[in-house]
């Protein structure tokens, strides 16, 4: 939930939701506040509004009661989730799952998938925290994807050569490397200055 939408305690959220329409059904909701709580929400009406939704709760009746809403995330029970279609999975199921990378026949552990990013193109890209503190950004893409065992937190890709370099966040020695090598290019381009 963003921030106060309204002058009579609703909230408007971002939708990370591909069930949208469920919203008609659902009235019981949990908000996850930052600090960890757990707040039971009541959902009155909902109307949509550009691309979020606006939200108004019982019980939350003015802008300041709607504000502590703010930067909550709603979730609801597992049982309670839409089924999913053959090969689609939930956030939740992805996030903390191993992947390995097969590569000439051989597999290697990449790391834990840490967080699922979404609008960077067709396929959401799974941010995975690997070793010496590099991330990889891989596109979940099915093409790419051998085995994805949620329920054995383990995801199985054959990725394409060079995918992995071509991505992949410097590590720290890298980035003690390039800030030498661009101070050493800028006290050369400042000696051909002077020297003119």
């Amino acid at each position: 939930m963003l921030r106060p939408q309204g002058r009579r305690g609703e909230v408007l959220a971002e939708l990370h939701t591909d069930f949208p329409e469920r919203f008609e059904d659902r009235r019981h909701l949990l908000g996850l506040a930052a600090d960890g709580s757990r707040w039971e929400l009541q959902l009155e009406e909902h109307w949509f509004h550009k691309r979020g939704v606006v939200l108004k709760f019982a019980g939350v009746e003015s802008i300041s009661e709607a504000a502590q809403l703010a930067g909550m995330e709603l979730q609801i029970p597992g049982d309670e989730r839409a089924k999913l279609e053959a090969g689609a999975a939930y956030v939740s199921e992805i996030v903390g799952c191993e992947v390995w990378v097969t590569r000439a026949g051989e597999q290697r552990l990449l790391g834990a998938v840490t967080e699922v990013q979404f609008g960077a193109g067709e396929a959401p890209l799974v941010v995975v925290g690997g070793s010496n503190e590099r991330e990889f950004l891989v596109p979940f893409a099915e093409e790419f994807v051998k085995t994805a065992d949620f329920a054995g937190r383990r995801i199985e890709l054959d990725l394409p050569e060079g995918l992995l370099e071509l991505d992949a966040p410097l590590s720290a020695e890298e980035k003690r490397q390039q800030r030498s090598e661009a101070g050493e290019a800028r006290r050369a381009g400042a000696e051909r200055k002077r020297r003119k």
